[in-house]
């Protein structure tokens, strides 16, 4: 594949999409994450902005360490002191890239920045100049591009190309843009740019108005070579572009793009299912390539086009994104090597031989709750195990709930509080309402409910519930996420893992100014 007929995949999950309320994670769940990115050949990944905290810097530092097939990149504004932190942070990347931006844009520059357009042009190239002091290769954001002036645009991108910025990202910030208006702007730029063929021409795309996708689509087909998006479209406010949209749509529609991504298509669901559990933000059924339904057929006419030839009302295999209808015949009389084999067959990596064994034993203990075990249910125990390995201050010891007609449900609780066992109970409108009371009794955490949400993760009367739960505490926002074919058990496993997030000191000291 040439340089032309290639389209990077810049990945910034464990960036933009850690800025989705709640999804924040800790330094070893980007390191998964980062590591399912390398098995799915994405091109680049944004791993943080090190200047935000000391837990930023380390993941960085961390992820830079340990990737080696994938370009790592660190987010900088615009001024020395991100620069000299991301440069720090990728000293060990095998590949490194700071990614380093101001904003562009009159109403930016004056009411943000404070700044002339000649000291924000002046302050780009010093930005870019001094990011290759680090590394050679750079790229740089003009934010708010999308509400620049065209004029001003042009001069500014021509003096980084010059100043040695290898891509440049034009985002579309707030994502107002539309596809007609966007694909325009690249084909405008990399025409009016002298020297435009010397970087390659990138998009970041948000999803305000749904058309993050879209306008990234019609970039590609203006030209620019590098998209900038998240799995399952994770991201603040409505999200990013999907990575799994737009890699699927150039790769289906060849005919239309002329490009191609290199990534391994067949791990893109196993990475939305990790991605899913480690931020608690569940994919909603209907969701493009990784939804639950996405190759499910209920009209008649369509099940009986399918069943006569695929491609009738099928664009794409469902095994070439990663779903499979394997199931996992192993029992509870299994052996060891047998469950990790089929972890790896799932692209399921564990860090650790203490998690490994975490996993087995609940799976020993679901395959004495259900007849049949699913590639789903695989997933769902993974992340509950690896939780149960973090050492965690709270955890659930026993649960007991009497909930029954006429008569108000009551939940008894024993947690483990930083290593003391403590006891609760109290009643409520519910089961559920009155386990999370119990829990209250103890820990009283002073935080806010503002989601409660139940998915089946296979079918079935005995299938396992996946449940999130999403707290609030003084305008910090966590997301917690447990599964168990008892949906109590799973609420509470899921409110718990909310409590632990939200009981950690929170050390974001510098939140980012702006977004690309």
């Amino acid at each position: 594949m040439t340089t032309a007929d290639q389209l990077i995949i810049f990945d910034t999950t464990l960036r933009d999409g850690e800025q989705s309320p709640g999804a924040s994670m800790t330094k070893d769940e980007k390191l998964r994450i980062a590591r399912a990115l390398e098995k799915l050949r994405v091109d680049v990944i944004e791993a943080g902005f090190p200047i935000a905290s000391h837990g930023d810097f380390e993941a960085v530092k961390a992820v830079a360490e340990t990737i080696k097939d994938s370009t790592i990149c660190g987010l900088a504004r615009a001024l020395e002191k991100d620069i000299v932190c991301a440069g720090e942070a990728l000293k060990a990347a095998n590949s490194g890239r700071i990614h380093t931006f101001i904003a562009t844009s009159p109403i930016h520059m004056e009411k943000k920045l404070r700044m002339s357009p000649e000291q924000v042009l002046e302050q780009a190239v010093w930005a870019v100049r001094k990011a290759r002091d680090y590394c050679d290769d750079v790229e740089f954001s003009p934010e708010d591009a999308g509400r620049s002036e065209i004029d001003f645009l042009c001069r500014v991108l021509e003096a980084v190309i010059d100043a040695g910025a290898r891509t440049l990202n034009i985002p579309d910030t707030v994502g107002y843009a539309m596809p007609h208006q966007f694909g325009n702007l690249i084909a405008q730029l990399r025409e009016r740019i002298p020297n435009a063929d010397k970087a390659v021409f990138s998009v970041h795309c948000h999803n305000d108005l749904g058309l993050a996708v879209a306008n990234s689509l019609a970039a590609v087909r203006n030209g620019a070579r590098q998209v900038e998006c998240t799995i399952n479209g994770l991201g603040e406010r409505a999200g990013n572009a999907a990575l799994e949209e737009v890699a699927m749509a150039v790769r289906t529609r060849q005919d239309l793009f002329g490009c191609d991504t290199r990534l391994d298509t067949t791990q893109i669901v196993a990475c939305s299912r990790l991605v899913s559990g480690i931020t608690g933000f569940p994919v909603q059924p209907n969701k493009a390539i990784v939804g639950a339904n996405a190759f499910a057929h209920e009209s008649g006419i369509h099940q009986d086009g399918v069943l006569k030839h695929r491609e009738t009302y099928e664009i794409m295999r469902a095994q070439d994104v990663g779903w499979t209808q394997n199931r996992m015949v192993l029992g509870k009389h299994s052996g060891r090597n047998a469950f990790r084999v089929r972890l790896q067959e799932l692209g399921i990596a564990l860090d650790s031989e203490e998690e490994l064994n975490a996993a087995f034993s609940r799976f020993k203990d679901l395959a004495d709750k259900k007849h049949e075990i699913f590639d789903e249910d695989l997933q769902a125990l993974v992340t509950d195990a690896t939780l149960d390995a973090s050492n965690e201050r709270v955890k659930l010891l026993s649960l007991r709930v009497c909930s029954e007609t006429g008569e108000t449900p009551h939940a008894e609780v024993v947690l483990s509080v930083d290593g003391a066992e403590r006891r609760g109970s109290d009643g409520g409108s519910g089961p559920v309402d009155a386990t999370f009371r119990a829990i209250e009794s103890i820990i009283n955490s002073g935080t806010t409910l503002k989601l409660y949400s139940v998915n089946a993760i296979t079918s079935g009367t005995d299938a396992q519930g996946e449940v999130t739960v999403r707290l609030e505490q003084g305008g910090h926002i966590v997301n917690g996420a447990g599964a168990d074919t008892d949906i109590v058990i799973a609420s509470a496993k899921a409110y718990l893992n909310a409590i632990n997030k939200i009981t950690q000191p929170r050390e974001r000291a510098h939140p980012q100014i702006g977004d690309v």
